[in-house]
């Protein structure tokens, strides 16, 4: 290289290189000046970095701009930043879950202790409602009444007849309730756990009953 260089001197080129020189065999050399590198000099117009910006569904307004320019350079409302319209029209009614179920077998022991409990609560509410009738009836001289005219009616010169009142009394109206309460929780308890025996043999054939249980909305 030294050689080349002083050979001859060069017309200085683009990117630093003087042209063309002469060695003493006669083969062109090119020579370059002292300098930074091509992949080190800076590109005329690169511009700096930006930061991302993603891609909007709706375009940003431009109302920040003006507001800008007339307070001296202080954005009004909403500048550079994207507002998104509400959409019109479009209505989006919600979907309901539905599932369908099917009542493949019931325990007869579950059946039998829910229908004996239920059986119990009815009982002691028919007892209640009797007492509570008969109570509303002795007020309003039911009894009194309707049970004067069965004596008269019933009554002879040797005997006064047949009294309502002390038959229709209120402890042996509530012992005849109870009776029938007892029996009414016996037989509702068993005819519930044989039901269930006799669904779940239906079941078995026709597959039980079906459900369509849909969600609370």
């Amino acid at each position: 290289m030294s050689k080349a260089t002083g050979a001859g001197s060069a017309a200085s080129g683009t990117n630093g290189a003087r042209g063309p020189a002469t060695d003493s065999q006669g083969g062109a050399v090119t020579t370059y000046e002292d300098g930074p590198l091509p992949a080190e000099r800076p590109v005329s117009g690169q511009q700096t970095a930006q930061p991302y910006h993603p891609p909007q569904a709706y375009a940003a307004q431009s109302g920040g701009t003006a507001g800008a320019a007339a307070g001296g350079g202080t954005t009004g409302g909403t500048s550079g930043g994207t507002v998104r319209r509400p959409r019109t029209g479009a209505k989006t009614t919600p979907r309901t879950r539905k599932a369908r179920l099917r009542v493949a077998k019931a325990d007869p022991w579950s059946v039998m202790k829910v229908s004996f409990l239920l059986s119990i609560a009815l009982g002691i509410c028919t007892v209640v409602a009797a007492a509570v009738l008969w109570m509303v009836m002795d007020a309003m001289g039911v009894f009194s009444t309707v049970g004067g005219t069965i004596s008269e009616a019933t009554g002879s010169n040797e005997s006064n007849g047949f009294d309502l009142q002390s038959f229709l009394s209120l402890p042996r109206v509530l012992l005849f309730t109870s009776v029938i309460a007892v029996i009414d929780v016996v037989l509702a308890t068993a005819l519930a756990t044989l039901g269930a025996f006799i669904y779940n043999l239906s079941a078995g054939f026709v597959g039980g009953v079906e459900l369509t249980l849909a969600e609370d909305e």
